[in-house]
């Protein structure tokens, strides 16, 4: 494919550095997705630390942030109107160092300014006109015969572990700030840019077709790690996604009641037997942007009555909460939404019976639901931005592993995953407490003992006055059993507000 072409599956690539980089000449590329970076490029003769040329450049920006006795005065630009208010940066310079976190993925706030894939990069941004350097390693030409032709590419991204410092020999002179552009950053990726939802769309387009090959192709007696490695070959080989978001979770049986499960003490290792419940929770990521998509099914294809009823009460819940979704809604609330459709949908099978005001006042709905609604989503499958200053956790059970208490506005990215589990030390633990055992019928509940649990999860944008649903699988019992059964009829994917 030469440089011009473009497939659906590489122009992601082709985002952020026009014109060619020759010798040392700087260049004023465009940043395509952050218009107000406009980027300088130089290279460095010495692929560990700035060469003299580039320390230079590195000297005069740290002069410029030293100068005066301090910072100017003049407000940093601001890519995204969701940047905090009230937080001046001024003329300060931040160098940033591009790094990898395991498994080949770069550092994610370096990715996010730069859109950078090769290794070696240091950067500075100047923060108060908008201007960045790049500092490329001049590398032999030996290089390309055992790693290929090096390519600058793309630009932006999102991240969530915690950023690598610059760290070269002598960077001990300058005056080095590696603190005030964190949140700037942070808050800019929580609302995500056009061409940062177009990939987002494309993970979660790859991703959801690898869904359904992995409902049509499950069987009796094969284990869980088939599955995962059919959805990451598929993810692979039709949509050029080299690495999942996370480690995948395919459990059956019990397994899909450890919320966590597929990790090296248990990886995706116990055959699927009939009669199990299957929760397979995987994601592709493409040019370092996630996607985290859930499906939970019967094994051999066909709901139970007992299966039926769980599912259908998570879809429920799950749908109620993206019809709720729109700008000003606090999330917190939405799980709360969640926890009564599941307190409703457990009195009606049996399990449970009472007051639901009561039952929410004992917070009967963390036993089966312990976890969180969902968490932004970007580069870091759980994306930063949840928690920014003065937005504070919940201390109550279930509420406080929410990853956000944030109000919405458009342009958020999240996940919807809400979730019953039937977990035996919770339930243990419930029935043990007199303000919570009052609620249970016990001879119900030994029928689900075992059962595992379901999840929904479902990645969605907040729009001006709703949502968009970017996963696209099959959702109700009706649909689930078609898939499974190797049909290819079309199926509706389910339209909030707009």
């Amino acid at each position: 494919m030469t440089h011009g072409e473009i497939s659906p599956c590489t122009w992601f690539r082709n985002w952020g550095l026009t014109g060619e980089l020759l010798g040392s000449k700087t260049l004023p590329p465009k940043n395509l997705l952050h218009p107000s970076l406009h980027l300088r490029i130089h290279f460095l003769e010495d692929p560990s630390g700035p060469d003299d040329k580039a320390t230079t450049e590195l000297q005069g920006l740290a002069a410029l942030d030293a100068g005066g006795g301090g910072a100017r005065a003049s407000a940093p630009p601001r890519p995204r109107s969701g940047t905090r208010p009230g937080s001046a940066c001024a003329s300060l310079h931040v160098t940033l160092l591009l790094g990898e976190h395991g498994g080949g993925h770069r550092e994610s706030f370096f990715h996010w300014a730069f859109g950078v894939t090769d290794p070696g990069c240091y950067s500075t941004i100047e923060v108060g006109t908008g201007k960045s350097t790049l500092f490329v390693p001049r590398l032999p030409a030996s290089y390309a015969t055992w790693m290929g032709k090096s390519f600058l590419r793309g630009v932006n991204t999102d991240s969530g572990s915690i950023c690598r410092e610059a760290s070269f020999e002598g960077i001990s002179k300058f005056n080095v700030n590696n603190t005030i552009l964190h949140p700037e950053i942070v808050e800019c990726r929580v609302f995500k840019t056009d061409m940062e939802l177009e990939v987002l769309r494309y993970t979660n387009r790859i991703s959801s077709e690898a869904h359904r090959e992995v409902m049509k192709a499950v069987k009796v007696g094969m284990k869980e790690y088939e599955m995962e490695s059919l959805f990451e070959h598929y993810c692979y080989s039709r949509g050029g996604m080299r690495h999942s978001s996370y480690t995948c979770i395919c459990g059956s049986g019990e397994n899909s009641a450890v919320l966590h499960y597929g990790h090296a003490g248990a990886p995706n290792d116990r055959t699927i037997q009939d009669g199990d419940m299957c929760l397979f929770d995987m994601g592709g990521e493409y040019y370092c942007f996630s996607s985290d998509i859930t499906c939970s099914f019967p094994a051999n294809g066909k709901f139970t009555a007992d299966q039926k009823a769980i599912y259908e009460a998570v879809l429920r819940s799950c749908r109620a909460v993206m019809s709720a979704m729109k700008p000003g809604v606090w999330w917190p609330d939405l799980h709360r939404l969640a926890d009564r459709i599941h307190l409703e949908e457990l009195i009606r099978i049996g399990i449970l019976s009472g007051s639901i005001d009561a039952m929410s006042q004992a917070h009967l709905g963390a036993v089966f639901m312990p976890h969180g609604l969902g968490h932004f989503l970007g580069i870091d499958v759980h994306d930063v931005g949840g928690y920014p200053e003065g937005v504070e956790r919940i201390d109550e059970p279930g509420l406080r592993n929410l990853r956000t208490t944030r109000h919405l506005e458009p342009g958020m990215v999240l996940t919807v995953e809400p979730g019953i589990y039937f977990i035996d030390h919770l339930l243990d633990e419930a029935l043990a407490d007199p303000a919570c055992a009052c609620f249970f019928n016990r001879e119900v509940l030994q029928r689900f003992r075992g059962f595992g649990g379901v999840r929904i999860e479902e990645d969605v944008v907040v729009t001006a006055s709703g949502m968009e649903l970017l996963t696209c699988v099959p959702r109700t019992v009706e649909e689930i059993e078609a898939c499974m059964a190797g049909s290819d009829k079309a199926f509706t994917p389910f339209s909030g507000p707009k």
